[in-house]
């Protein structure tokens, strides 16, 4: 690397790395607002559209870790366009579905199987390619922002395609913007060769990505069955215990785990993963509950509700675009800290303002505050992670950050959606709601024991926060 922070043509690069995390974000938010229509279409539920979408999150979230470990083996651009291609199949084959069955087959496991494939190698290489602080700030703020943007504007662009044409047509552009990515991302230069050699934790991958299966499919079944709540629950959790078994016993024979323990000592780092957890929950959950609320009780049709959550993505937008200068004033801590208070500051409107009217745009106000907010902090958390590890960890602490990130977005889905779902009523709204505002505030109680300040850290351009 030289000092010039950048290999290859920065902004060449950064395109189709930001474009992909768009992409993935806006499959996780745009058919919330396809909701009625998808289900009248495929003769479905609420219910069994709200299991398609957690189940996409769901395996993005699983098997992030898994997909971060394999660019190592088989090299970052060759992950990067291997899970375009696997997501673009996916597109296509949920824009022909003829039922749920087959939805669940392209959009929840192809795509979400695409995704793990090409988000980790989006951080991995920002990070590899973009060495000085300042590029580095502006790289990870871009594709942070595009996929603010992605996940809040989903609904929106999700409506109007909706609307105008079919949910199907929303699917068929998702695969066009797919392919637009393949072809700017022929530019993409692997900064490292891949080790064919690398081993790779296939029982690691298993119990990680089944025991986080078992956890969200028993907190969507609460609505139905509280015993088999339990039991899924109480299986999942003896799983992942497994799972941290199982990487300590490889640790200790010297053979390389999934993930190494060493991951999970980083104490900023643990608070960083949380708060990005708890970011990506609010955000999702939100956008499910509200989405599902106005389309299924107020009785809005796909663009109404997508319109509504134009405020979102305005929010979103203006302080995504001013974080750069923020971060200049404010430590990550603080903009970290903001963030949740304003977002939870929304949640609140949405809870007062919203019940009281019908008129629509009484939700704008607490959307456009929850976007304020999530822009201010969305960034700050991921460079918070990915700096308080060396080059040489940043496939793991990828997987591990996006794993994070995406298992907030299944829980938002499947807590604040179970209970919304379960008693499709203004009262079931209010307490979803609540639910979220809680998230809210135990993400701001996380950002508080974030260090104060930023120091340099062992790598080159990296900020490590000092403890």
């Amino acid at each position: 690397m030289t000092g010039s922070g950048v290999t290859g043509a920065p902004r060449g690069v950064l395109v189709p790395l930001a474009l992909a995390q768009f992409i993935c974000s806006f499959a996780g938010s745009n058919m919330n607002v396809m909701i009625n229509d998808i289900s009248t279409d495929l003769d479905t539920t609420v219910q069994g559209v709200q299991v398609a979408i957690t189940t996409f999150l769901l395996v993005m979230a699983a098997l992030m870790i898994p997909g971060g470990k394999l660019t190592d083996r088989f090299g970052r651009r060759r992950c990067f366009l291997t899970g375009l291609l696997v997501y673009g199949v996916g597109a296509l084959l949920s824009a022909a579905a003829p039922g749920l069955g087959v939805l669940i087959l392209g959009n929840s496991i192809l795509e979400g199987v695409g995704t793990a494939l090409l988000i980790p190698p989006v951080y991995i290489l920002t990070t590899l390619l973009f060495t000085e602080t300042v590029t580095r700030a502006k790289a990870f703020g871009a594709i942070m922002a595009m996929g603010g943007v992605g996940a809040a504007a989903g609904p929106l662009i999700g409506g109007l395609i909706t609307t105008a044409l079919s949910w199907r047509a929303a699917f068929l552009f998702q695969a066009l913007v797919v392919l637009l990515i393949a072809v700017l991302g022929r530019r993409i230069v692997d900064p490292l060769p891949p080790d064919p050699s690398r081993p790779f934790d296939v029982a690691g991958a298993a119990l990680s990505a089944i025991g986080l299966i078992l956890v969200v499919l028993g907190i969507q079944a609460a609505d139905n069955d509280i015993r088999l709540m339990s039991v899924l629950i109480i299986l999942g959790v003896v799983v992942l215990a497994g799972f941290v078994l199982s990487i300590r016993a490889k640790e200790r024979a010297g053979r390389e785990p999934l993930i190494a323990t060493s991951m999970f000592g980083n104490r900023v780092a643990n608070l960083g993963l949380v708060t990005q957890l708890t970011q990506w929950l609010l955000l999702m959950g939100t956008s499910f509950v509200v989405a599902t609320y106005l389309q299924v009780v107020r009785g809005y049709n796909a663009v109404q509700t997508g319109v509504i959550f134009t405020a979102a993505t305005l929010g979103l937008l203006a302080s995504s675009l001013a974080a750069a200068r923020f971060a200049r004033r404010r430590t990550q801590r603080t903009l970290i800290m903001t963030g949740f208070f304003v977002s939870v500051l929304g949640v609140a409107a949405l809870i007062t303002l919203a019940d009281r009217s019908l008129d629509p745009w009484a939700f704008a106000p607490g959307l456009l505050l929850i976007g304020l907010g999530l822009g201010a902090m969305l960034t700050p958390s991921v460079t918070v992670v990915q700096s308080s590890f060396d080059e040489d960890q940043q496939g793991e602490i990828s997987g591990l950050s996006r794993s994070a990130s995406n298992l907030g977005s299944s829980l938002g889905t499947a807590v604040a959606g179970t209970i919304l779902v379960a008693n499709l009523t203004g009262s079931a709204y209010a307490a979803a709601m609540i639910t979220l505002a809680g998230v809210g505030i135990a993400g701001f109680t996380a950002a508080t024991f974030l260090p104060r300040h930023t120091v340099s850290g062992r790598r080159s351009g990296s900020g490590v926060e000092a403890g």
